[in-house]
Parts: C-alpha cells; sequence; structure tokens
C-alpha cells in the first residue's frame, strides 16, 4: 500500500506523488501510488506483464506519458497493475508492469481516467528524485 505522503489534496481530482532515488524508480513509485487510488493492491497477484515504450526528451511530459501509458493498457486488458519498473537510455524509455485481471476479490477504489499536465512536476533535491502531478477521477 502506498504511504500517506504519496498524495496531495486538490479540488475534485487527486494529486499523486512519486519518491525514489532514481528519475526511474520515482515514476514507478508514482505508477504504483496511482493504481493503489484504484485498489487494495496488497490484494493482487501479479501473473500479467504488460510492457510499454515511448521516446520523448522532456522528463515532464515522459512522466505523463507513463502514467497514461499505463492507465490505457490496463484498462484495454482490463488489468488492476501493481509492479513497475521502467528503464531510461537517452530519450527512450522502456517499462514493464505487473498485476492481475480485475475479479470479485479484488474492491475498486478510485477510477483514475488520467494523468494531467496540472502541477507537473519533476525534480532531483539531494538524493531524492519527486515527480508529482494531479490525476483526472
Amino acid at each position: 500500500m502506498s504511504r500517506k505522503d504519496n498524495y496531495f489534496e486538490h479540488d475534485a481530482d487527486v494529486g499523486i506523488i512519486g519518491y525514489g532515488t532514481s528519475m526511474e524508480a520515482c515514476f514507478a513509485d508514482a505508477a504504483k501510488a496511482m493504481f493503489a487510488l484504484m485498489a487494495d493492491l496488497s490484494a493482487v497477484h501479479p501473473s500479467h506483464e504488460i510492457n510499454v515504450e515511448f521516446t520523448e526528451e522532456d522528463i515532464e511530459l515522459a512522466f505523463v506519458t507513463w502514467l497514461n501509458l499505463l492507465i490505457g493498457q490496463a484498462q484495454a486488458n482490463n488489468l488492476i497493475l501493481a509492479e513497475f519498473e521502467l528503464k531510461k537510455t537517452g530519450f527512450f524509455w522502456q517499462g514493464k508492469a505487473r498485476g492481475e485481471s480485475w475479479h470479485a476479490g479484488i474492491e475498486r477504489g478510485i477510477e483514475v481516467k488520467g494523468a494531467t499536465l496540472t502541477l507537473l512536476s519533476v525534480k532531483q533535491k539531494d538524493d531524492l528524485w519527486q515527480a508529482k502531478c494531479v490525476v483526472d477521477v
């Protein structure tokens, strides 16, 4: 389950925050926070894996692209995702996510429709990366 500090208040939508010692780990943490809005991830048994690939030079746009590709793949395949990995090589990003098909044993939380550019920020302070944005619910 995500930590309480992975969220911030924003009118009718929800802000998510990812933290990590690398940008990739930070983006993965934010993805986990986003999917934790949709279900209790401790109830998810990762048996399916999806791959996402994209090219993006701007790290802030890469963050939103990553989240939206995950949402799209999850919706297209009727999955709830719980584990995330991302690797950046130049401007090319390769990610993996693992989860399982929705079923009666997984209680649905808030439906996340997409990540937005609202309050979008990706920054490094000392040895910690932080990425945040508002997700449309």
